[in-house]
């Protein structure tokens, strides 16, 4: 990478070189049977330059032709993307615990047989399909600038997913366990899916219209995810984010308050630098209900006139870095799933998304199927309700917030709680 920095200094005004090793095994089971034992190596460098405030980008599984991706991060520029922001500097960094050493000792047979415990346990108390997986792995990136920026960093992470299939169908009851390390799924996991599965077993037909909706940790997501465009840097600058003139002012309730949290690393991931190499730090989003503020990668601060977040980020090494919340979670409250349902009384539980995107996710409208649905009854789980969903907008939606969960399960996109709301309009084909 050095060489390559060498290079391309030469022949641009501001280099950056970004390298990504990520090193993973799983095990996936269908039916409690073994299906799949799997390894994969994923590596690349990628190459951004400014010359002349334009910008190119290039990137390469190898480097055993560092002139050539220069010249192709150079032939990029004729895109015409204007860029005059600085590339990051040195500068002094915490020290995160992101890496578990014992991630390397996990075999494929100890992870081979957690699947299995997992399975049976879950087949012998429930009449589904049962369908589990795990996977471990390893990532190392570096950053490195043409200002004296040279950051590294090593993650490991580990998950285990299983899952109760209804029958005739692909929705299931479901849970994620993760952590840095090895991580044995619990029994109060596993009788969460069960006991769950067992009693939404019956199909029942409820009236539709605005009721009270649990989201689960498992279905969060779909609500957050609005809020995380709502608040990008990118959607600000363009002018075609709903909050860009609400910040200081209330867009949630009380209880809602969402972070970007990248020096949390009691959770895998944790990251003291993005991949541009600014320094990360906790960021509050929404606080209390009251939007804070937004997030920016080097070039839409540039371009709105502010500093960067440390929110630059990148899918993989074949794409430019852009603003995100790597990091975001919403807050605990102090209610146990079992205080959610007494307070919920009657409604609809959503444990599980089908079309999470659908509707205008900038504007925070959504459309979503749910599979599962759960029906609730005094404070119980009776049945599970099929071809349902729930639509609604989170800026009107999450000021509905009756409750939120005391505990923070990682799913996709972050780590979340679960949510109940007041008042959201749900529907079934029956």
């Amino acid at each position: 990478m050095e060489k390559l920095m060498e290079i391309a200094r030469k022949a641009a005004d501001r280099v950056e070189v970004y390298s990504r090793d990520t090193r993973s095994d799983d095990v996936s089971f269908e039916n409690a049977k073994l299906k799949d034992i799997g390894s994969s190596i994923s590596s690349g460098i990628g190459l951004t330059l400014i010359k002349d405030g334009k910008l190119g980008t290039a990137y390469t599984r190898n480097l055993t032709d560092r002139e050539g991706l220069v010249e192709n991060a150079l032939t990029a520029m004729k895109g015409g993307v204007e860029a005059d922001y600085a590339m990051a500097g040195k500068a002094e960094l915490p020290k995160l615990d992101g890496y578990d050493e014992s991630i390397e000792k996990l075999s494929n047979t100890k992870m081979t047989e957690e699947v299995e415990r997992v399975c049976e346990t879950l087949s012998g108390r429930a009449t589904g399909q049962v369908n589990a997986g795990v996977e471990r792995s390893v990532t190392t990136v570096r950053v490195l600038t043409s200002e004296g920026a040279d950051f590294s960093a090593r993650t490991s992470g580990y998950q285990c997913y299983f899952a109760v299939m209804y029958p005739g169908s692909y929705s299931s009851i479901a849970r994620l366990v993760a952590g840095k390390g090895f991580v044995p799924a619990s029994d109060e996991d596993l009788s969460y899916v069960v006991d769950t599965y067992n009693a939404s077993l019956k199909e029942v037909t409820p009236e539709t219209g605005r009721t009270r909706v649990l989201f689960l940790p498992e279905t969060v997501y779909g609500l957050a995810w609005r809020v995380m465009l709502g608040t990008r840097g990118k959607e600000v600058y363009e002018n075609v984010s709903p909050l860009k003139d609400k910040v200081g002012k209330k867009i949630a309730g009380e209880q809602f308050s969402l972070v970007d949290e990248p020096l949390n690393d009691v959770w895998p991931g944790a990251r003291a630098f993005d991949d541009e190499g600014t320094p990360c730090r906790d960021t509050p989003v929404v606080e209390n209900g009251v939007l804070k503020g937004f997030y920016y990668d080097r070039y839409y601060a540039r371009k709105a006139g502010v500093e960067p977040t440390g929110h630059g980020w990148r899918q993989d090494v074949t794409t430019r870095t852009g603003p995100s919340l790597h990091h975001m979670a919403i807050k605990p409250g102090e209610d146990t799933l079992k205080d959610l349902l007494g307070k919920m009384d009657r409604g609809v539980v959503a444990a599980g998304l089908l079309g999470a995107h659908s509707g205008n996710l900038l504007h925070g409208d959504f459309s979503m199927g749910l599979a599962p649905a759960l029906w609730v009854e005094k404070g119980e789980v009776v049945g599970h309700v099929k071809d349902a969903m729930v639509a609604g907008n989170v800026y009107e939606d999450l000021n509905n917030v009756v409750a939120v969960g005391s505990r923070q399960r990682l799913y996709y996109m972050g780590r979340f709680p679960a949510l109940l709301l007041d008042g959201v309009s749900f529907a079934t084909k029956g």
